[in-house]
């Protein structure tokens, strides 16, 4: 019998400073993204053994996310969200995650926009 992992670990508000954008004022820029992350993963063997090794190391997990973004340019939030959510996928070897990837300066009369995607391993 398979069971499906309800447990999550939640990464919010992870704020990074990237080129993104299509117009070619933005390309030449830096600008704050926000990403906000649900991530599948079994807590109960860390939550039972009080063990530092069964958690998802999320420290970890932000300092890849932060080094890839830092490191590319971009023009779509779309394209960050896919290209965060492949990364964390394979090299955390994770299930399901969720991702929001936000660019609150982008429109000066809205608070925020933003995108949301769910993806698998499968």
């Amino acid at each position: 019998m398979t069971f499906m992992i309800t447990d999550r670990v939640l990464i919010e508000s992870l704020t990074v400073y990237t080129t993104i954008g299509v117009y070619d004022w933005e390309k030449t820029i830096k600008q704050k993204l926000i990403l906000d992350l649900e991530i599948a993963w079994d807590n109960k063997p860390a939550g039972k053994s009080d063990k530092v090794e069964f958690c998802l190391d999320y420290f970890v997990v932000c300092q890849s996310i932060t080094s890839f973004i830092e490191a590319n340019k971009f023009e779509l939030i779309e394209t960050v969200a896919e290209r965060v959510a492949e990364l964390v996928i394979k090299q955390f070897s994770v299930q399901w995650l969720k991702i929001k990837v936000s660019k609150p300066d982008a429109i000066a009369n809205a608070g925020n926009v933003a995108v949301l995607i769910e993806r698998s391993a499968n």
